[in-house]
């Protein structure tokens, strides 16, 4: 199989790619090829059975055409200062150029044009008041928000948009390694099943998202591709009733708060606050379990759930955060029977597990039904833990009772985006022909960086 372009993975970032290719007006053959299934055969069980089934070969909630991101929340960061570290490599100028550009795409294909975030300065003011008494930054990032159920139909309109415009996607096969002849990449080896096929093409994309981090760093060290150890974010997700976030809910839709809590001073942020959403569950092919958030356009909760993310930075020797991350998530899985563990502020505080009498008594029930009561500060590191307690007592000043004794913690949060490919500004690897995009690359953090790294990509590619 001969192609011009194959691009490997079918989230935001493989996608943009073949788009603005063809918004461009390229007559490039390309190819597209994702693990999972097409946008319109993306259904998770979990909606009639009311548990995970833990999907094989994989879980439709992370993998498929759209990504990972798309089925979680939906939301689209429309600031360059939020969503990774791209305008570090391109300008914050051009980034947040990009940024409204690549907007306009998406509202071309049925996004709501409701922008959340804006138009409150004075209540804006107030938090960012007090966020600063506390030592937090406020950071606050217009949202458009698609929507769990409503993404699906946006993404499926792009999907018949690539089709009918010629391009390939092959659905249900793996990529299995780079073809590599000297400093120079040919193409991929892709399977399903006992089918095994190379597509040789000029151009070679990476986009295999926050899922396929690990096996991008594999192949990182396997064929050479520069490449150096980042951030690794380990932490919780938070669940309180919807009345403790109502002022941030109304004002930002999703606050965006960071500190340096005492004693150790490292990053901690707030990340993909869902209002009136709910708690859920990703499987990886590993069988980790990792906890995220979903929230609705139509259906709401009685609850607010964002995740708290501890950011870790390693030196030499050292070498594997990724594999550090999920060695975290496989013991708090171990101690939860592969299901996701939940635990009560105070519980933790008082150094006791939560029992599920105590969670079926309390204000805030848990929107993760199946979710296991226990103890997850027997699995999570000292370091991470003390970060994440303190950071929810200085919210606290912000949002009065955001550190109650009923505030639900699960874990684990993870996010597989460590590695990062080094690159320059037009995305250049070290290997010839091979471009490495999106959350996997280590460069993007959500849906509009990565989104925007691929028109970016179909740009130099057209």
């Amino acid at each position: 199989m001969k192609y011009d372009v194959v691009i490997i993975g079918a989230g935001p970032a493989g996608i943009f790619t073949a788009l603005e290719m063809i918004n461009k007006g390229s007559t490039k053959k390309i190819i597209i090829v994702e693990k999972g299934s097409a946008v319109e055969n993306r259904h998770c069980p979990k909606v009639k059975t009311g548990k995970c089934m833990n999907c094989k070969p994989y879980c439709h909630i992370t993998t498929g055409f759209s990504g990972a991101g798309a089925f979680s929340d939906g939301k689209l960061s429309l600031s360059c200062e939020v969503g990774g570290d791209l305008p570090s490599l391109i300008g914050e100028d051009f980034a947040q150029e990009m940024i409204d550009y690549t907007d306009k795409i998406y509202l071309s294909f049925g996004a709501d044009e409701k922008v959340e975030g804006v138009g409150n300065s004075d209540a804006v003011k107030e938090i960012r008041k007090r966020a600063i008494q506390t030592g937090l930054k406020l950071v606050d990032c217009p949202i458009r928000h698609l929507g769990t159920e409503k993404a699906r139909d946006l993404y499926y309109a792009i999907e018949q948009h690539l089709l009918d415009k010629g391009v390939d996607i092959v659905f249900g096969y793996e990529c299995t390694d780079i073809i590599m002849e000297g400093d120079r990449c040919l193409g991929v080896c892709v399977s399903k099943g006992g089918d095994t096929r190379v597509i040789l093409a000029g151009s070679t994309v990476i986009a295999t998202g926050r899922r396929g981090a690990d096996w991008l760093e594999a192949k990182c060290a396997q064929h050479n591709i520069a490449h150096q150890p980042g951030t690794v974010d380990i932490g919780v997700r938070v669940e309180v009733r919807n009345e403790i976030m109502e002022t941030v809910n109304e004002a930002l839709y999703e606050s965006k708060l960071i500190g340096y809590p005492l004693p150790f001073k490292n990053k901690v942020r707030t990340f993909c606050q869902n209002p009136g959403g709910f708690v859920s569950q990703e499987n990886y092919d590993n069988q980790l379990a990792v906890v995220n958030g979903h929230s609705y356009k139509e259906t709401k909760s009685d609850n607010t759930n964002v995740s708290i993310l501890c950011s870790h930075n390693f030196n030499e020797p050292f070498n594997q955060p990724i594999s550090y991350a999920q060695k975290v998530g496989e013991l708090t899985n171990m101690l939860g029977a592969g299901h996701i563990l939940v635990q009560r502020f105070s519980d933790i505080l008082d150094g006791k597990r939560t029992w599920p009498k105590e969670l079926s008594q309390s204000n805030v029930r848990p929107t993760l039904t199946d979710a296991v009561a226990g103890d997850i500060t027997a699995a999570m590191p000292y370091r991470a833990m003390v970060n994440i307690i303190n950071f929810i007592k200085a919210v606290d000043n912000v949002l009065p009772g955001f550190a109650s004794r009923e505030t639900l913690l699960y874990s684990p949060e993870l996010k597989f985006y460590s590695n990062r490919i080094k690159m320059d500004k037009d995305f250049n690897t070290n290997v010839k022909n091979l471009y490495c995009l999106g959350d996997s690359s280590g460069w993007t953090r959500g849906l509009m960086m990565a989104s925007v790294m691929g028109v970016l990509m179909g740009r130099r590619l057209a």
